[in-house]
């Protein structure tokens, strides 16, 4: 917490919190709106390309974690790590999606399930009622008489 910080309603709660210091993804999520092809010509490539693009990214830079824990490679995965999270606040900031609101969704995780972890499937959007996918529907005809 900084000192002198404004206190904030809690959004699951409503309760008064302290700011929190800014972490390094909130720090980057901050530092890309001032990007230029000057200063950072490869983010800027980045941010200059197509969502599809940005997301693509982020499938690869989490498939190579993945392939770096499955190697048993702990600087692998904490360099292949970084990567990952760059790519992905790099999508936050094209989407218009601020890292508190990913930070919210976590603690209302949190304080709904005891840790933020990913929410079961009949509840993954709490927000809204999804619709059910074609395996849901697969399962449920293999199982009717």
């Amino acid at each position: 917490m900084r000192p002198g910080s404004p206190a904030t309603p809690d959004p699951c709660t409503g309760i008064q919190m302290q700011g929190i210091q800014p972490s390094e993804l909130d720090r980057l999520h901050r530092s890309l709106s001032e990007v230029t092809p000057e200063n950072h010509p490869r983010t800027a490539r980045l941010l200059a390309s197509s969502t599809r693009k940005a997301a693509q990214k982020v499938i690869e830079e989490a498939g190579e974690v993945a392939l770096e824990a499955v190697k048993h490679n702990a600087r692998g995965i904490v360099r292949e790590s970084a990567d990952l999270l760059y790519h992905l606040v790099a999508l936050w900031h094209r989407a218009g999606i601020d890292p508190d609101d990913v930070w919210t969704e976590m603690r209302c995780r949190a304080d709904t399930l005891g840790i933020a972890e990913k929410l079961p499937k009949a509840r993954s959007d709490h927000r809204s009622h999804q619709s059910e996918t074609s395996s849901d529907r697969l399962k449920l005809n293999r199982n009717r008489p």
